[in-house]
């Protein structure tokens, strides 16, 4: 598909796609094609500068679409995170304890967050405690 920039004699602009060069002729001659503002069977092929793909263009547009889909992922985590943290207890240190307390019915469930050790989450996996990292996150403009 070929896409020209057209005109009428009364100076209104816009676009037709043709399968071929020789078909914008053929529809200008037979008249039927026409401007779609004011009917006006003199139509005219504007100047248009053709889009060349190139390897480097299409490697700036993978770029930029990745730099895109990287920011939204970021985007999106973060918000994760903050909805995590807003909606936990903070416990520090204990949290292996409070996880345990947690897991055997001895404290009310709820939802936390603190700091173990490797050793400690080993512990608590093999014990059967669910538990995850929560990722700490570069801040806005890293």
């Amino acid at each position: 598909m070929i896409k020209y920039s057209l005109g009428c004699e009364n100076g209104h602009a816009f676009e037709g796609w043709f399968a071929q060069s020789a078909d914008f002729d053929r529809q200008v001659e037979s008249g039927f094609l026409t401007c779609p503002v004011c009917n006006s069977t003199a139509i005219s092929k504007s100047l248009m500068a053709p889009s060349v793909s190139t390897a480097r263009k299409k490697e700036a547009k993978q770029e930029l679409a990745m730099n895109m889909a990287r920011h939204e992922v970021m985007a999106k985590l973060k918000e994760a995170v903050a909805g995590i943290r807003a909606s936990s207890e903070d416990v520090g240190e204990k949290f292996p304890e409070e996880a345990r307390k947690i897991h055997y019915g001895e404290a009310d469930a709820r939802g936390i967050i603190g700091k173990a050790s490797f050793d400690d989450v080993r512990e608590l996996i093999d014990e059967g405690i669910d538990i995850a990292p929560l990722p700490t996150l570069p801040e806005e403009g890293n």
